[in-house]
C-alpha cells in the first residue's frame, strides 16, 4: 500500500507542475499603451503611432510577439522580452481598420489588440467630360472613401438633382458613389456635381455631360445589298471598258 501511495505521488507531481505553469501563464496580463483590454486608437494620417506592449503580473522574463492582422511582425532581439515597442510610420489611410495584436509567446491565448481608427476627409476633386449618344446609358462615378463615412448629394447645374423613377439610379458603397442615367435625352445635357461631405471636410467632382444626336442604324441586309451593288457596278464598268477597247 505504501508503494502504491508513493507511485501515485510521483504521477501527481508532473500534473501539478503543468497546472502550475498553466495558472502562471493564465494569471499574466498584457497591456498596450496602458490598455489591458482591446481598444480602438483614434489617429490621423501622417504622424507616426507608437504602440508599447507590457507584461504585467509576471515573476519571470516573458517573450512577446506582435501581429499586424494575421501577419507576424519582425522584432529585434532586444525588443521582445517583457516590454516590446513597434511604430507605425507614417500612418496612412490604408491603415484604417488594421488590427495590431500583442501575444505572449508561450501562451498565445494571452493577448491584447488595438484597432487603428484613421480618420480622413473625402479626397474628391477634378472634373470629367462625357460625350454620349442620345438613348444610350451613362454612369457617373465618384470616389467617396472617407472616415467617418460621408454623405453624398448630386446636383445638376448647381441645383439639387431631381431623381426620375426608372431613369436615375444611385449606387453607393463605403468607397464608391455612382449615378446612372438610363436612355439619356438632350434634356440631360449639363454639368453634374457629386458632393461628398463628412464632419472632417468636403469633396466634389464635376461631370460635363454632352448628349449627341443618335446615329442612324442601317439594317444589316441593306448594308450588304449596298456593298453588292457597288461591287457589281465596278465590275460592269470594267467589262464595258474592255468591250469598248476590243471594238476599237
Amino acid at each position: 500500500m505504501a508503494q502504491r501511495s508513493s507511485l501515485a505521488a510521483l504521477y501527481e507531481v508532473p500534473v501539478l507542475a503543468v497546472c502550475f505553469l498553466a495558472c502562471l501563464a493564465t494569471g499574466l496580463e498584457l497591456s498596450i499603451n496602458n490598455h489591458a483590454d482591446d481598444f480602438s486608437l483614434l489617429t490621423l494620417p501622417g504622424p507616426p503611432v507608437s504602440l508599447s506592449c507590457l507584461v504585467q503580473n509576471s515573476s519571470q522574463d516573458e517573450e512577446l510577439l506582435w501581429y499586424r492582422g494575421d501577419g507576424k511582425v519582425d522584432l529585434k532581439d532586444g525588443n521582445r522580452v517583457n516590454v516590446s515597442n513597434i511604430c507605425v510610420s507614417p500612418v496612412t489611410e490604408s491603415d484604417n481598420g488594421v488590427t495590431f495584436t500583442c501575444k505572449l509567446a508561450r501562451d498565445k491565448s494571452v493577448q491584447v489588440s488595438v484597432i487603428l481608427d484613421v480618420q480622413f476627409p473625402p479626397r474628391l476633386t477634378g472634373e470629367e467630360s462625357l460625350q454620349i449618344e442620345e438613348e444610350k446609358d451613362v454612369t457617373l462615378s465618384c470616389n467617396a472613401k472617407s472616415n467617418p463615412q460621408a454623405q453624398t448629394s448630386w446636383y445638376k447645374n448647381n441645383t439639387t438633382l431631381i431623381l426620375e423613377q426608372n431613369r436615375h439610379q444611385l449606387y453607393q458603397t463605403s468607397e464608391v458613389v455612382q449615378l446612372s442615367i438610363t436612355k439619356v435625352q438632350k434634356s440631360d445635357n449639363g454639368t453634374y456635381t457629386c458632393v461628398v461631405k463628412s464632419s472632417l471636410g468636403e469633396g466634389r467632382k464635376d461631370f460635363h455631360l454632352i448628349v449627341g444626336d443618335k446615329k442612324p442604324v442601317f439594317p444589316k441586309e441593306a448594308v450588304i445589298a449596298a456593298v453588292v451593288v457597288v461591287i457589281l457596278t465596278v465590275l460592269f464598268g470594267i467589262v464595258a471598258r474592255r468591250d469598248k477597247i476590243f471594238k476599237v
